[in-house]
């Protein structure tokens, strides 16, 4: 079952409508270099280039998050990613649904005033120097992204398991090297002792 985050922020939705009736939301969903304190666990950030491959998926977008709620695609064109200098740039085209003119009038009353999305990490780093561990996110599967209500960053449990399992793998590494050393210490003082027995008469 993949493991599913979600993370937004308050960076602002737009409408943009034309005069031939197209509505377009507009906005961010996720920004580069920012660093976000995660359930006072750890702090996040998202390195430029992160969603380069993302931007070739099928991803959808979604009122919060709900995948019942469709309301644009890419593979259909109703939804377009892009990424500039600062983040990820989402242009979603509303459909004449009900959900699709809810979200419209919640947007435009400034009930609605943030976009998320819902993504996997399949590329990070882990810096624990400071006083709180870093996580930088060098690549992720995206999934959707949600005009939201309440764009917090959520799902803490499974960044704080990602956690968990960095410093797990660096233990083992650590663990793995170790017991290298000590295997290439015993080998040379091995092959010491063989040939202090070889020059013994």
């Amino acid at each position: 079952m993949t493991e599913l985050e979600k993370r937004g922020g308050d960076l602002g939705v737009e409408v943009r409508a034309d005069d031939g009736g197209k509505k377009t939301l507009k906005g961010y969903a996720a920004v580069f270099n920012r660093d976000t304190t995660i359930g006072d666990y750890f702090i996040e950030k998202i390195a430029p280039g992160a969603f380069d491959k993302a931007l070739h998926d099928d991803v959808r977008a979604l009122v919060n998050h709900d995948p019942g709620r469709v309301i644009g695609r890419t593979k259909s064109g109703t939804l377009r990613l892009d990424v500039d200098t600062r983040g990820l740039k989402v242009e979603i085209d509303v459909p004449d649904t009900m959900d699709g003119r809810d979200l419209w009038t919640l947007v435009e009353r400034g009930d609605v005033s943030g976009m998320s999305f819902g993504f996997r990490v399949t590329k990070q780093e882990w810096d624990e120097t400071g006083d709180l561990p870093v996580r930088t996110i060098h690549e992720v599967e995206l999934f959707e992204v949600s005009a939201v209500a309440f764009p917090a960053y959520d799902d803490t449990s499974l960044a704080v398991r990602s956690l968990e399992a960095a410093r797990t793998e660096r233990a083992n590494h650590n663990l793995l090297a170790a017991q290298r050393r000590i295997a290439e210490r015993r080998a040379a003082m091995e092959q010491k002792i063989r040939g202090i027995r070889q020059d013994t008469p």
